[in-house]
């Protein structure tokens, strides 16, 4: 309980398509965003770690820092379980999968089967402030008839969603201390998870979920999330409201619908940021809490962006309200020159370039993905990625052309995090940043002299495809190429020669559909597949300018005992990767961090110690 209550209870929604809540007097005493006309947006976006486990922490430590000096607008996803098959959006796909596995009864199968009416027993909502408990089985058939009478086994998605609910419930009652505002969000935890059931129980009938209808079933995971987040920042004085996007993108004109397998252009995306940008400024000085999910997108969301959705929402809201820096919140404290975990002498890299972090995304490292920087990049918006746990630290800054403009507020964001913003920072170049004296300068030199980062991709599969030809006809390889286009396979690496083949894909694709890849492959000549495999990438802007460093990379795995399978080197030359065994993997990652970006463990003097072979 709080000490001392608002004088009335704030609501979590203002004018919501979602909730039918009204929106009462601001009580004075809630945290605003600033209102200073020269004050920058500032977007956050936080991931379902982070909202499951700090969501307390993010509301009190982290948002109302921000507020004196910056516009801050959330986005939120799905919130997280204790494990990843207990995520929400995992829960949700589940239940998905459950509506349409049920078993048929005879009578519903049976041939003197009547059309009916059909219709649910379960009353309306409850009338705001008096949320009553809901029953926990799937809304009744009431037909003049038994023939389509329900079996546990056509209601198998009901454990799943009562699982949702207790989740979001214990959330709930956990995290907010006022007994208004929580009677309020367990009112609409409710009604959303009563929507759910019911949504699951009208596929069930109809036995079809169209991808459209998956993800409106996933968007609940937001939707709960976002309005849990909302409870909290007002609970904890921040006025905040809660914002749902699902009706934000316009439904095309006929004529203009567009095919599932084409992908979205980028007009598409411009459109739905000057949306969702022109709908945050309508909040006023309010916080806005994000849904990541934006509705009905054409060809559907998941099929057309992918689960990542969250992320590229938070960049095209980003662009729509000119925003100075989008906030990516995780559980780490930034991009680092390798994997901390396996690597113990990484560390923090201040500042990247997009090329950088794209290829460091692509091949092991979870930082951005690609298509989400290039939304906020082309509009020259950095990005920080900052740590939840550790909010005064500085992050990594993927930076759109550091070389030439400057890095707009990115210090005085941190340095208002921090508490002590003096001034406005406006550095050129990135020499100007890394200089002595500069806010990211290292203390040393290696920034220009060295790789960025070593990273590692595992679970990788190598097919080796030999031409049983002595020439070879020019259909060789586009048979090849047809082959994995048909089975929708992606190529990591590619190493290639008159009459051979190497391919690196993920260990992920189903044996059964990799059986059948190399049954085709083998018209083309004999195959072989390597299995357990990992892609070693050394990845740097100024790599293409440092001579012999791929000589040095290969010969240190050499010394090391490291047998290298096929070697590729990216087209952009900021990258050069190759193809190990997995029993390997740490070794190399460490003896490459060791020798390439010469960052040697403490006491450690000359050549790298034996303790690495």
């Amino acid at each position: 309980m709080v000490d001392t209550p608002p004088p009335s209870s704030p609501s979590l929604s203002s004018g919501s398509s979602v909730s039918s809540l009204s929106s009462p007097p601001t009580p004075p005493n809630l945290h605003q965003n600033s209102v200073d006309p020269a004050a920058k947006w500032i977007i956050q976006k936080f991931g379902g770690t982070s909202v499951g486990k700090f969501a307390v922490k993010i509301a009190e430590d982290i948002v109302a820092d921000y507020l004196d000096q910056h516009k801050v607008a959330i986005v939120c996803s799905a919130r997280s379980g204790s494990t990843k098959a207990l995520g929400t959006t995992n829960l949700l796909l589940k239940s998905a999968s459950e509506a349409l596995s049920r078993t048929r009864s005879p009578s519903e199968t049976g041939p003197n089967t009547p059309n009916g009416v059909f219709s649910r027993t379960s009353q309306g909502p409850s009338p705001v402030g008096s949320p009553r408990a809901r029953s926990k089985s799937s809304p009744r058939l009431e037909t003049p008839f038994s023939s389509l009478s329900m079996s546990p086994a056509q209601s198998s998605f009901n454990a799943t969603v009562d699982l949702l609910r207790s989740e979001h419930i214990t959330a709930a009652r956990t995290s907010v201390r006022d007994p208004e505002i929580l009677k309020e969000l367990e009112y609409e935890i409710e009604r959303d998870i009563d929507a759910l059931r019911s949504f699951l129980f009208a596929t069930q009938v109809i036995d079809e979920i169209s991808p459209r209808s998956k993800d409106s079933i996933v968007g609940y995971g937001e939707r709960l999330a976002c309005k849990i987040m909302t409870a909290i920042l007002r609970d904890r004085g921040v006025d905040a409201e809660y914002v749902s996007l699902e009706n934000i993108v316009p439904f095309p004109d006929d004529g203009e619908v567009q095919a599932e397998t084409e992908t979205l252009g980028q007009e598409f995306y411009d459109k739905v940021a000057a949306a969702v940008g022109k709908r945050i400024l309508e909040c006023g000085p309010r916080v806005p809490v994000v849904t990541g999910f934006f509705g009905p997108v054409p060809g559907s969301l998941l099929r057309q962006v992918g689960r990542g959705y969250t992320d590229l929402l938070s960049a095209l809201l980003a662009v729509g309200v000119q925003a100075s820096e989008l906030q990516i919140w995780k559980e780490v404290d930034g991009i680092f020159t390798a994997d901390p975990r396996k690597v113990p002498t990484a560390r923090l890299i201040p500042i990247i370039s997009p090329e950088e972090a794209a290829e460091l995304t692509y091949y092991g490292s979870e930082v951005v993905h690609p298509f989400t920087m290039e939304q906020v990049i082309r509009k020259r918006i950095p990005i920080r990625i900052k740590n939840v746990e550790n909010p005064k630290g500085g992050g990594t800054v993927i930076h759109p052309d550091p070389e030439i403009d400057a890095v707009s507020a990115t210090q005085e964001a941190s340095e208002a995090a921090n508490g002590t913003a003096t001034k406005q920072w406006s550095y050129k170049s990135l020499a100007q940043l890394t200089t002595p004296g500069g806010p990211l300068h290292t203390g040393s030199d290696v920034a220009h002299k060295h790789p960025t980062a070593v990273t590692i991709k595992e679970n990788i599969v190598v097919l080796n495809v030999n031409s049983n030809r002595k020439n070879v006809s020019h259909g060789f390889l586009a048979g090849i190429f047809g082959v994995l286009d048909r089975f929708s396979v992606v190529v990591d690496l590619i190493s290639t020669s008159e009459v051979y083949v190497s391919m690196a894909i993920e260990q992920g694709v189903e044996k059964r559909a990799l059986d059948k890849v190399v049954r085709e492959l083998k018209k083309y000549g004999s195959v072989t597949v390597l299995r357990d495999m990992a892609i070693l990438s050394l990845v740097g802007k100024h790599m293409r300018h440092l001579v012999g460093i791929a000589g040095r990379m290969f010969t240190t795995l050499g010394q090391g005992n490291v047998n290298i399978e096929m070697i590729s080197q990216g087209a952009n030359e900021i990258n050069i990767s190759c193809v190990i065994d997995g029993r390997d993997a740490i070794k190399a990652l460490n003896l490459i961090h060791q020798s390439c970006l010469q960052i040697k463990p403490e006491g450690a003097k000359g050549r790298m110690g034996p303790w690495l072979f």
